[in-house]
């Protein structure tokens, strides 16, 4: 089916639109990766499918035929890999997740994250991580690396899959998010057997456990997140979907399942975009058990849901303990020191 033919069926309007199936989403993605598709087909597309929405199969379908134009990254799978996804960017709060990952890390998870810096206003992971002296440009064969020998790395989308990369920054011309965004999330680049993915939008909650079901993820957590990040809050109970075993069961997560009270939001607030260096100072103190009370707490939730996600905890509220001797023992310390040196390059 000639592109032209497939656009019609996505654009007809609200009540003659049509979903693609799984084989016309595999020739929509090779139309836009390979450049078959004109740059006004390309944007009629991605507006008709935010107007028309994904449904499960083309969110499927779609993810499915973006992975098959990169290899996965070569991870040892002896890890307990976590796939930790940071697309939505930060406004109001600081990146928990960031220093979470480390903490989980440093008590025996392993953590890819990856993500992408370029949504106006919103400053993703990456430059946090930077000013912490950790690598966010290293091309997927060093990212692998780090992971299999350190336990955590950050990937930048734009190194490892150019093509979603370009996708994603026609939110610049075309003003709006694009399908490309949800398939970036999806993307799990190092084929983890967990996935966490955070999202803000409702109509995509249920659609994304069924996606990845679909996929065949053996295991994931999808969250409202903070943000619209992969995080637990600290300030009210988060609902949560979680795909084990084929089966998806609903969550409501609260910082008393911790053992924790609520965390007022000021405690969870971030910095302005030019206040990178403050963030990750705010980071480093609290790896460091330099920080007390709510920014501690919500690190330490966030780094109990990445361990029990990766199969060291039997519950959240059980591998809460775990991650809190990791911090205050100064394993996460430790851990972040070793991830900023820089590895040595002949």
């Amino acid at each position: 089916m000639a592109f032209h033919e497939l656009l019609a069926k996505v654009a007809k309007g609200p009540k003659a639109s049509k979903d693609l199936t799984w084989e016309e989403c595999r020739q929509v993605m090779k139309a836009l990766v390979e450049g078959e598709a004109t740059p006004a087909q390309i944007g009629a597309f991605l507006i008709a499918m935010r107007f028309k929405t994904e449904s499960v199969t083309e969110l499927a379908a779609l993810t499915a035929a973006a992975r098959h134009y990169v290899p996965p990254l070569a991870v040892s799978r002896e890890l307990a890999l976590v796939d930790v996804p940071t697309y939505a960017g930060k406004q109001d709060t600081f990146h928990a997740i960031v220093a979470a990952a480390i903490v989980a890390s440093a008590a025996g998870a392993a953590v890819l994250m990856h993500g992408y810096d370029g949504v106006p206003g919103r400053p993703g992971a990456a430059g946090v991580l930077k000013a912490l002296g950790i690598s966010v440009d290293g091309d997927p064969k060093q990212v692998a690396d780090e992971v299999n020998r350190k336990g955590f790395a950050y990937l930048d989308i734009g190194l490892y899959h150019p093509p979603v990369y370009r996708f994603l920054e026609l939110r610049q011309e075309l003003g709006v998010r694009n399908v490309f965004h949800p398939i970036a999330r999806l993307l799990n680049p190092a084929r983890a057997p967990v996935q966490i993915v955070g999202l803000t939008h409702p109509p995509y909650f249920e659609k994304t456990a069924e996606a990845l079901r679909m996929l065949g993820t053996a295991r994931a957590l999808i969250v409202r997140g903070v943000e619209g990040d992969p995080e637990l809050s600290a300030s009210m109970a988060t609902r949560a979907l979680e795909l084990r075993d084929e089966r998806i069961t609903p969550l409501a997560v609260a910082p008393k399942d911790f053992g924790l009270g609520f965390v007022p939001s000021r405690e969870m607030a971030g910095f302005p975009p030019d206040q990178r260096d403050k963030e990750a100072e705010l980071l480093r103190l609290i790896l460091q058990n330099r920080v007390q009370g709510g920014p501690k707490d919500w690190v330490l939730m966030n780094a109990a849901m990445l361990l029990y996600a990766s199969g060291k905890g039997s519950s959240l509220s059980a591998s809460f303990p775990a991650v809190r001797a990791t911090l205050e023992g100064g394993a996460a310390a430790r851990k972040l020191d070793e991830l900023a040196k820089q590895p040595v390059t002949a």
